[in-house]
């Protein structure tokens, strides 16, 4: 994203020589249609974008966060995993002079998606194509990236995925010349790029999501045969898979201040250093639950920016910002991380601020589930328990651990005056094998939200159980089209005539009664939600609790409210939970439907408990 030298000597000799670019330009002539274009050119010197006729080196990121705040830093770019409903983004873009990657979301093989169902890969095609059509005269638009690691985990070569991704770039180009195309895969081993370049002409650019091997990604990539330009479209610190384990299996998590070591390196190793490359998008501009609370995210829940934020500014604009955030020297644990139920824990804190500004500090102890998902879905937010502090100030804590067994995160949360912040934690093992309560039910303060405007990213409950014909669902959490309140609600499209589908909101993610979780919910009286049709006449079935009995881990209420017709009005609906078992809840909402000879829409907002 930095390499302003790379980037002045292209500038010369683009200047100098664009008759013979021209000539060199890796998709169809764009023509002028009153959106952006966006040119990929090459040259003696390697590979560059034209953004309306402007060199642009992607400074980026992907994520929830304020984009005003990512101009700020000196971000010029971020990128979305899905293009549904993404109006408003590509408005705001368009206002504060972003470009943004447009992603098109295809379906996962892990999550149940079939790319040897001809029914399937067309309603996904058609899908694709339309959103291309609709999108594709976007001032703020840039790139498109159709999919991201649908390719999977290990080898990555199946043919009827790169087939499937072939045949919407090479429609992308006839609906939309003015911008290239892309894919995103997941690391470059295996025979991914031989099977993408055998396979899949038409994609322009390849996108990199890289971790612990981001610094050396770039060479990586030309070693594996790769040719043409790439984009690191997701990198960050190491992830969970890819770090050491303790003495019990857990994964030790670097600080905040230890990651920005790992954004720097991969900047400098494999984006700012090399001619195939055309920018990066920086994970994840925003926070997410996914590993712990705070493992890949540069921001934390109440938007204090971490100092990757710091680290990514300097690197995109080549001076550091005019305060900077804390830095944690250590957090340490007094004696044994390995203790008995109820045991008095003392940990100690070194953190200084590089103005001298003073800090406040505050400790969590969070239950760690160790249930981690697939492919970066966010997960349940676990058990905390701030009883559990018995003492805390700047510098240190006392904790009386919980009765219960498993492990444990203490979490220190340090915070500046200037919006500046620092996190870490440390595992803690307690013993024996007495899980939380109610099968490591978390006691919910009511009202809780499953879904609104502020839950939608980080829920309670995380919509990840997609049942029967899954390639047929789509799922959009920040659709704008008519929101019942707040900015964005949930769309749901069933595209196939037949069969039947449907989606549970699950704790932990991806569990069916095989992992302790989920919420304690007694003295909710009901769930309420708002829903309408796209049409009117559409019957959705809604649910709170699926899972029986013949799981450890089960549902301890299951309750339906069955055949409800929906209108194309909003209108609020209410699952009567007065009397029941809600002492464990681990599916907190979702929805079935049996197909009616036709797609099925509908939409859905401000779901929660009351």
């Amino acid at each position: 994203m930095y390499a302003q030298k790379i980037l002045l000597a292209l500038s010369v000799l683009i200047s100098s020589s664009l008759l013979l670019i021209n000539a060199e330009c890796s998709q169809a002539e764009p023509q002028q249609t009153g959106g952006s274009v966006t040119k990929l050119v090459h040259s003696a010197a390697g590979y560059q974008l034209l953004f309306n006729g402007k060199p642009f080196f992607i400074k980026g990121a992907g994520g929830d966060e304020s984009k005003a705040v990512l101009k700020q830093f000196g971000g010029n770019s971020f990128r979305t995993w899905g293009a549904d409903g993404i109006d408003n983004q590509l408005e705001e873009a368009h206002k504060l002079g972003l470009g943004v990657t447009g992603g098109i979301w295809l379906g996962h093989k892990e999550q149940g998606f079939n790319y040897n169902d001809p029914k399937a890969v067309q309603a996904q095609f058609d899908s694709a194509c339309a959103t291309i059509e609709h999108y594709k005269n976007s001032p703020s638009l840039l790139v498109w990236a159709i999919g991201n690691e649908m390719e999977g985990y290990d080898k990555g070569d199946d043919p009827q995925v790169w087939k499937a991704v072939e045949a919407i770039a090479a429609e992308a180009k006839k609906i939309d010349p003015n911008h290239p195309t892309m894919t995103v895969i997941a690391e470059v081993g295996g025979n991914k790029v031989p099977a993408l370049n055998k396979y899949c002409p038409d994609i322009d650019i390849v996108g990199i999501n890289s971790y612990a091997g981001a610094s050396s990604v770039g060479n990586r990539y030309i070693a594996a045969g790769g040719t043409k330009p790439y984009i690191i479209t997701e990198f960050g610190p190491p992830g969970t898979w890819e770090i050491g384990k303790n003495a019990w299996g857990v994964a030790d998590e670097p600080t905040s201040t230890e990651k920005e070591d790992s954004y720097r390196k991969a900047y400098e190793g494999s984006i700012a250093s090399q001619p195939l490359c055309l920018g990066s998008y920086a994970f994840a501009w925003g926070h997410k639950q996914e590993a712990t609370a705070t493992w890949f995210g540069l921001f934390l829940p109440d938007d204090t920016r971490l100092g990757p934020v710091d680290t990514l500014s300097e690197l995109w604009t080549g001076k550091q910002p005019s305060n900077l955030c804390p830095a944690i020297e250590s957090e340490k644990l007094v004696g044994s991380d390995q203790v008995d139920p109820g045991a008095k824990v003392s940990a100690v804190l070194s953190v200084k601020d590089p103005q001298g500004d003073p800090l406040k500090v505050n400790w969590v102890l969070q239950y760690d589930s160790e249930q981690h998902g697939v492919g970066g879905v966010t997960e349940a937010t676990p058990a905390s328990y701030p009883d559990a502090i018995v003492r805390s100030d700047n510098v240190s804590a006392d904790v009386v651990m919980p009765q219960y067994g498993g492990t444990y995160r203490l979490f220190a949360y340090v915070r500046n005056a200037h919006n500046g912040g620092a996190v870490a934690n440390i595992p803690i093992l307690v013993s024996g094998n007495t899980p939380p309560p109610v099968g490591g039910a978390q006691k919910a303060t009511l009202p809780l939200t499953v879904y609104d405007d502020a839950a939608s990213f980080n829920s309670a409950f995380v919509p990840s159980g997609y049942m029967g014909n899954t390639g047929a669902i789509k799922m959009d959490g920040s659709c704008t089209d008519n929101p019942h309140s707040g900015t964005n609600c949930i769309k749901v499209d069933y595209t196939a005539p037949d069969n039947w589908g449907g989606v549970v909101w699950q704790s932990p993610a991806n569990d069916w009664g095989d992992a302790p979780g989920g919420w304690d919910l007694t003295g909710a009286k009901k769930l309420t939600f708002w829903a309408r049709g796209a049409k009117g006449g559409e019957t959705v079935a809604f649910l709170v609790g699926i899972i029986g009995d013949d799981k450890k881990f089960h549902d301890t209420s299951l309750t339906k409210l069955d055949n409800v017709s929906l209108t194309t009005k909003w209108t609020e609906y209410t699952i009567d939970l007065t009397g029941k078992d809600l002492s464990r809840i681990k599916t907190g909402f979702g929805w079935t439907l049996g197909g009616s000879g036709s797609p099925i829409t509908f939409y859905l907002d401000d779901i929660r408990y009351e």
